[in-house]
C-alpha cells in the first residue's frame, strides 16, 4: 500500500536541508532517478502502473497531485507539495499526476533500471493481473 515517508529535515536559519540514503528513508535500493518539468497547464503524467518497479516521488518545488486508482476503480488522492515528504508506491500501484502547479518538479526515485516490459499501460489489464 502507497504511504507518505517524512524526510529528514534539518532547520538551518541559513535555509534549510533534506537528504536521502539508500536503506534508511529510502526502503529500497536506488537504481533510477528521474524528474518531470515543465508540465503545461492541465496535463496529466503517468496513467500506468510497474509490474516490479517501487518507486517514491518528491515535489521538489511547486506542487502536484498522485491520483492512486485501486482494482475497484476508487481514488485515493495525494497532493504534494513538501520537498521533505515523499510518496512511496510498491509495485502493481496505478497512478497518475495531475494538477502541476507553475514551476513544478517532481523527482521520481526508483528501485529498477527503465524496462518498458515493467509498465503496465492499460487500466483493464491491470484490473485483471
Amino acid at each position: 500500500m502507497e504511504k507518505l515517508i517524512d524526510l529528514p529535515k534539518i532547520l538551518d536559519k541559513r535555509g534549510n536541508l533534506t537528504f536521502l540514503e539508500n536503506n534508511n528513508q529510502i526502503p529500497f535500493e536506488i537504481k533510477r532517478v528521474f524528474w518531470t518539468y515543465d508540465v503545461p497547464g492541465g496535463e496529466i503524467r503517468g496513467g500506468h502502473a510497474y509490474c516490479a518497479q517501487e518507486e517514491i516521488i518528491i515535489a521538489l518545488s511547486g506542487s502536484f497531485d498522485v491520483i492512486i486508482k485501486d482494482k475497484n476503480g476508487d481514488n485515493r488522492a495525494y497532493h504534494l507539495n513538501r520537498s521533505y515528504k515523499g510518496l512511496y508506491l510498491p509495485p502493481m500501484t496505478w497512478k497518475h499526476l495531475e494538477n502541476f502547479s507553475t514551476n513544478s518538479l517532481s523527482l521520481h526515485i526508483c528501485s529498477e533500471d527503465f524496462s518498458e516490459t515493467d509498465y503496465i499501460r492499460d487500466y483493464e489489464q491491470f484490473r485483471k493481473m
